[in-house]
């Protein structure tokens, strides 16, 4: 077979481990999943009411073009729906995206490392060069990164809070950054975990300023629809066009359209997750401290920590009921938020096993 030659060394994005699979091998009843950056509340009522109201439509196609949730979104980040483009999940944006700007083998695409493995994976299937910039204090080095553009670069991927370290670059920062960046590169701006942060971001409104800047959020964390799988790019109307038309029709199915919607409304669940969040970063980095373990402060809602062996530490947790996330930082593990018992839980495994 002449199978393309660019993912012919394309290894597949590997999920934290299902709970039901862990289960299953270990013969375990109780497990607790701390890998995936999920929000430990469960769904908001709000969204339960518009998933069983939109049940009985699943007979129907969706709206291609998500027109409700895209008002919704319009309203809710006072932005035109023309600035808008949505997908399955940030993750498929970040493919599309990709795809709409990078063409040729010698097309180069920056981005930092320890950033999220989507960006070398999309460059990668497009047979592009990954121009990998060594990270500054487990975060983005923007100057690094500037350094890096060249007549070849199509696009820069920057993920603030970055995963899976949890740094964060303060505006000023990142403005001073767009401001270098020639205008003909276009600057993926990945906020994936933005809702944590509590605080009104100003990205948005640096749209009418950077034409080259698209910005891209989910819906899977802190409004917890990771498996209904929603995302949204904010972009120029003229990028949004482009990213449309090599977007599969119906990409956002009828449920998580609904939900997503839903989701926008209900304000008291976001704060919730917010402050439980917030808590359980406290109490995690507390019992790290306690446990004489080095951390990465966490802006996100996850914290990366320090071990002797991560993957033999990973495999231990896995014994005690507990799933974490190995990442690609030599012996760091990337534990998520849980709720207070499932962070406790976790900290007691983790004292069992080292």
């Amino acid at each position: 077979m002449n199978y393309r030659k660019s993912i012919i060394d394309l290894q597949p994005y590997k999920g934290g481990k299902p709970i039901d699979e862990l289960k299953r091998e270990l013969g375990l009843e109780v497990v607790i999943k701390l890998a995936s950056n999920e929000n430990p509340l469960g769904i908001s009522p709000l969204v339960a009411q518009a998933i069983q109201s939109s049940v009985a439509e699943s007979n129907r196609y969706p709206d291609g073009d998500s027109y409700e949730l895209k008002c919704a979104l319009s309203k809710h980040l006072c932005i035109s729906p023309d600035a808008l483009t949505l997908g399955n999940g940030s993750n498929e944006l970040l493919e599309l995206i990709a795809r709409v700007f990078v063409s040729a083998e010698s097309d180069e695409v920056v981005f930092s490392q320890y950033a999220f493995p989507v960006y070398a994976m999309a460059t990668q299937v497009l047979g592009a060069k990954a121009v990998v910039t060594p990270a500054l204090n487990f975060g983005h080095d923007l100057q690094a990164i500037l350094d890096a553009i060249n007549d070849n670069t199509r696009l820069i991927f920057v993920a603030n809070p970055n995963n899976p370290t949890g740094t964060l670059l303060t505006d000023n920062e990142l403005f001073a950054f767009l401001e270098r960046v020639p205008e003909a590169v276009p600057v993926v701006l990945d906020q994936a975990y933005i809702e944590y942060l509590g605080v009104d971001d100003l990205a948005i409104g640096w749209l009418e300023t950077f034409s080259n800047l698209i910005i891209t959020r989910t819906f899977s964390k802190a409004y917890g629809l990771a498996g209904l799988r929603v995302g949204y790019a904010i972009s120029s109307a003229e990028i949004a066009d482009y990213i449309n038309r090599v977007r599969e029709p119906f990409n956002v199915n009828h449920i998580a359209q609904s939900a997503a919607t839903a989701a926008l409304k209900d304000e008291k669940y976001l704060q919730k997750s917010i402050n439980v969040n917030r808590a359980g970063i406290k109490q995690l980095e507390a019992g790290f401290t306690t446990l004489g373990l080095t951390f990465i402060s966490s802006s996100a809602n996850f914290v990366s920590v320090e071990v002797s062996n991560a993957n033999d530490i990973f495999e231990k947790l896995l014994s005690e009921g507990v799933i974490v996330r190995p990442v690609e930082m030599p012996n760091y593990l990337r534990v998520s938020v849980g709720t207070e018992s499932e962070n406790s839980r976790l900290l007691e495994a983790l004292e069992a096993v080292l």
